[in-house]
């Protein structure tokens, strides 16, 4: 003892510490420090009632030793000891029944003192410590002895349970495993859950009151195995004393900021902002964190056991026994999800916390519990224009789906000045249509005639026939297009940067500044995989499982194969799409309907569109079943690589078969037609696609506006309305069904646990699709921005729609989702930023190549009527439309014909057939291909230039952050030293002689 606080205190001096804490709190003017976790009462950190509905016992209640005798003869016809050497034991299905069956009436006699009492396996005995056996496994268990096993005696009367606790009352529910009767799988559940007891955990059986066939085995964590757990994942959990930080603001700063607080009182109060009345979950408390560890246990904020440890948290621990408890001998027999692969058990997952929805108004009684209050301030629509109460959806579904809907909610709210930029182009565009010079021109060329569109069936037109064509391309194709894809680029990356900021405050508040380099475990596959290979792990100093290189670089280079197969599959869809459009344009122009014959070329294009779309949503029920596959192929290390692989090759599979088809349309379509007399044809029989006289603008803005408009639909669609029909059925099939569910009145008097079973599971990919639904609408936003300025504005609409469906689906559509933990959205930035930088190249080329800017930029300061003038207005643009038609000799025209001329007009710039180098390129087709390059090549260096001193300016943390998470690491230093010292002069007055205690 002696030894040990004179460490301590030399220590102290070397660091220059103060004596003690309280010196350093009188320093300055103190703060308090915002932190998310729970240290506060239990009347304060849970909504109004639900102290009764999540109430636990301290401990583990103390049962009678006659109701312990007959619970242990119960259980044990799940785990009856192998017979010894030299004996031969043969029970017959009947004896086995018989004895179960006595023991079984006894207890109902003895323990419940009624005759047809509902009696099944629990838990009810006393918790004794065990041994820290990691894996038991009973290897002589015959099947005899397992079809003996009797799992339920159903009769008359049954406890009512409010569906979160065990049947006593008192213990908490913090898992469901499901499984069916009929399976015959019953060894390796017999030893999976014989298993989980030696863990520690507590189990106890209830057959479902909808189908006769289902029963679910409730699991509960009690207190010394939270803490042992919690212990060996790392988990930060609240430190004793509350402490603050230093506030290093100027009084001149602190008295700006009381006055402007004062100003804001008197203004009207944000609509969009939560009422903390409302919210009484959402307080914010004061407490240091830091990894939990029995020996100091008497450093942490422990007022209340029942509370200590969150509900996901105790989920949280429960699925990390879970995912490693064994249930056959080997080492790749572990696992939950290998028990639900093979059908072992039908579902895991923890429950709800009760209903969502009360008879009784919120704002007078209150909310029942957190999902109830989650779906009145979260999920309803009627709320749709507030903010997100992100603290309690972190809290009820963890970090990781928390982080989700931050994300969100930012790029959500980021949206909004990207639309409205988009709208003003778009207004800008419509305004001046009627005024634009090109517009005039060709509504006015009647005397123009242009060359067939088609081989066969085609006859020369009017250039005015494509008045309206024309009016509706300026809607897209104007002076302000150059200006919102600048706009964009930028806007890009500010969205990115000041997501990094906001990422770091959601992961101070949270508490997960130092969680990935601490609980990044390893994936039970991988450890079964490659447990006979290992190595000590640099950081932690341990042998763990790994993957040799070879082994590694061969599932490699087949994964990769497999992506590039299916990329070219996509890209041979394309190319049927493209056929499609050949033959389709033949048809429509010799359609017998004169208005589909008239506008044969929307047809073509209209047509192509939607069989795309149906060929990409088809082919993307392909590619999720491929890179499942594929990354369990390549067996990832952790659960964050297996997330990141996985989504990768869905965004790399998904955004070639969403985009391959617009980027034929944006930079091939009608670049390799040709010119009348020579056109190029596709296997010498389907002459290629040529541009409208316009530009290719408005089939690009078409394909764009088709695809995302009815994507979102049916992304919606599959979201929501999927999930509500497949309840529905449910719910319809269990009134319909026979059994102990008919006798139940309505669904409201289920257990919670035959509530949650009748519900979906969550896909089974996690966020993988939320994230990629998101992302590639950020591509759609971003990426040909340029020829179609309303993409942010259906974003922002479709999001707005998006997180209240996402939310209502979360919380009354879905079992509750395992609360998983995470520091940031993943591989997801990276992608975002690769977008980014792909998004400045394609509007480049867009706007150089495929709009007619460059043209237009051209003739007015070298061809046009104001070339010693300057570009001052549309009037510079008189006879651009002539300028950017070549003529074409169709030889003398023929009897009969309605067009009485020789020659006919196309978009080209080639020489008359009447001049010396007839057909050759004009000089002003090299000088618009100089300006497109010359384009290209500024304006990806000035936008580029832009992005990264952007990016330079706006740091990933703010500063003030950073310098209170420096401060609070010293403080919490302080205080663990000091709290230690107490301890141990404490231990040294109780004990009245020297106490020696290593330092954890």
């Amino acid at each position: 003892m002696v030894h040990h606080s004179g460490s301590i205190q030399s220590f102290k001096q070397q660091k220059g510490m103060h004596n003690s804490i309280s010196e350093i709190l009188k320093e300055k003017t103190l703060k308090p420090s915002r932190r998310s976790l729970p240290c506060l009462a239990p009347s304060q950190t849970h909504p109004l009632n639900l102290n009764h509905f999540l109430s636990v016992p301290l401990s583990p209640s103390e049962a009678k030793p006659e109701a312990a005798r007959i619970t242990h003869s119960i259980s044990t016809s799940c785990s009856l000891l192998p017979p010894q050497p030299g004996q031969s034991v043969r029970l017959s299905t009947r004896q086995v029944g018989q004895l179960v069956s006595q023991s079984v009436l006894k207890g109902i006699h003895v323990y419940l003192g009624r005759k047809d009492r509902y009696v099944e396996e629990s838990e009810s005995r006393t918790y004794e410590a065990r041994p820290d056996q990691s894996f038991l496994i009973q290897k002589h268990i015959t099947r005899a002895k397992l079809e003996a096993r009797t799992d339920s005696v159903q009769g008359k009367n049954r406890p009512k349970s409010s569906g979160l606790l065990f049947r006593d009352g008192k213990k908490r529910i913090d898992y469901i495993l499901v499984y069916k009767k009929s399976s015959l799988q019953v060894e390796k559940r017999c030893t999976f859950e014989k298993n989980l007891r030696a863990e520690g955990m507590m189990l106890e059986k209830e057959p479902s009151l909808t189908n006769n066939d289902i029963m679910f085995v409730k699991i509960h964590a009690p207190w010394d195995t939270l803490c042992k757990y919690a212990e060996q994942m790392n988990i930060r959990m609240p430190f004793r004393k509350k402490c603050f930080f230093t506030d290093w603001k100027s009084k001149n700063l602190r008295r700006f900021h009381l006055r402007c607080g004062q100003i804001k009182s008197w203004l009207p109060r944000n609509p969009m902002k939560l009422d903390k009345a409302a919210l009484p979950d959402l307080e914010d408390t004061d407490c240091y964190t830091a990894p939990f560890s029995r020996a100091r246990m008497h450093h942490f904020t422990i007022n209340n056991r029942q509370s200590f440890f969150s509900n996901s948290t105790r989920s949280r621990i429960v699925h990390h026994v879970l995912q490693r408890t064994k249930y056959e001998d080997g080492k790749s027999k572990m696992g939950i999800n290998r028990l639900l692969g093979n059908s072992t058990y039908e579902a895991a997952f923890p429950p709800h916390e009760g209903g969502y929805k009360s008879r009784h108004p919120i704002k007078t009684h209150g909310a029942q519990n957190h999902r109830h209050l989650l779906y009145e301030r979260w999920a309803r629509w009627g709320i749709w224009y507030k903010y997100q109460p992100l603290d309690l959806i972190r809290r009820y579904f963890g970090e990781k789906i928390g982080l989700y809907f931050a994300w969100l909610g930012w790029y959500t709210g980021m949206l909004i000045p990207a639309a409205l930029v988009g709208l003003f182009v778009f207004l800008y565009g419509l305004f001046t249509m009627d005024s634009s010079q090109v517009s005039k021109e060709i509504c006015e060329a009647n005397t123009t005639i242009m060359c067939p569109m088609c081989e066969e069936n085609c006859s020369p037109w009017t250039l005015s026939d494509s008045c309206v064509y024309a009016k509706v391309t300026h809607l897209f194709d104007n002076g302000g297009t150059v200006f919102f894809a600048i706009f964009m680029a930028i806007w890009a990356t500010v969205f990115l940067e000041f997501w990094k900021r906001r990422r770091a405050e959601l992961t101070y508040d949270w508490d997960l500044i130092d969680w990935e380099e601490e609980e990044d475990e390893l994936r039970p596959q991988f450890e079964a995989k490659y447990s006979r290979v290992e190595r000590v792990n640099p950081i932690s100093g341990k042998p763990e499982p790994f993957q040799p290189l070879t082994d590694k670089l061969s599932r490699l280079m087949v994964s990769v194969s497999g992506i590039f197969f299916m990329i070219s599959l996509v890209l041979t869809a394309v190319f049927a799409v493209v056929v499609f459009r050949l033959i389709a344009m033949e048809k429509f122009a010799s359609f017998d309907w004169e208005f589909v014959k008239k506008n044969w070329q929307f047809a073509t294009s209209g047509t192509g569109v939607c069989i795309n779309f149906v060929i990409i949503m088809s082919l993307n029920v392909v590619y999720e079943k491929v890179a499942y596959l594929l990354t369990n192929l390549e067996h990832p290390r952790t659960e964050s690589e297996w997330e990141n692989s996985f989504a990768l090759k869905m965004f790399l599979f998904q955004f070639v078969n969403l985009n391959s088809s617009t980027f034929y349309i944006a930079f091939f379509l009608g670049r390799f037609a040709g010119r009348p007399g020579k056109y190029n044809k596709l296997f010498n029989r389907w002459r290629l696609e040529e541009c409208h006289p316009s530009g290719c603008l408005i089939d690009l803005c078409l394909q764009m506006g088709v695809i995302m408009f009815f994507k979102q639909i049916w992304n919606n669609f599959m979201e929501l309305g999927y999930p509500l029909l497949q309840n529905w059925w449910s719910r319809r099939k269990m009134k319909k069904g026979g059994g102990v569910g008919q006798n139940a009145e309505n669904t409201a008097q289920l257990p919670q646990w035959d509530k949650d079973w009748n519900l979906q599971p969550m896909n089974a990919h996690g966020l993988v699709d939320e994230y990629l639904e998101m992302v590639l609408q950020f591509g759609f936003t971003t990426i040909f921005v340029a020829a179609f300025p309303l993409a942010p504005l259906l974003a922002l609409l479709n999001n707005i729609i998006e997180i209240r469906l996402d939310a209502y689906k979360f919380v009354t559509q879905w079992r509750r989702p395992m609360p998983a933990r995470a520091t940031d959205i993943g591989i997801w930035h990276g992608i975002l930023e690769g977008i980014g930088v792909l998004a400045v190249i394609t509007n480049a080329f867009v706007i150089a190549i495929t709009s007619d800017y460059i043209p237009r930029f051209v003739y007015a300061f070298k061809y046009g009527p104001c070339v010693d003038k300057g570009y001052r207005n549309e009037k510079c643009l008189r006879g651009y439309m002539n300028s950017s038609l070549s003529v074409f000799d169709m030889g003398e025209p023929q009897n009969g014909s309605h067009v009485q001329t020789r020659y006919c007009r196309y978009r080209d710039y080639r020489a008359p057939p009447w001049s010396s180098a007839p057909y050759d390129f004009t000089l002003q087709f090299w000088h618009v291909l100089a300006a497109r390059l010359a384009f290209i090549i500024v304006f990806e260096h000035l936008v580029y230039g832009i992005k990264s001193f952007i990016a330079y300016l706006i740091p990933d943390m703010p500063k003030g952050l950073c310098e209170r998470m420096r401060r609070e690491k010293y403080l919490m230093q302080e205080l663990m030293y000091e709290a230690e010292l107490e301890h141990l002069q404490k231990e040294k007055k109780k004990n009245g002689k020297r106490y020696h205690h290593e330092w954890p």
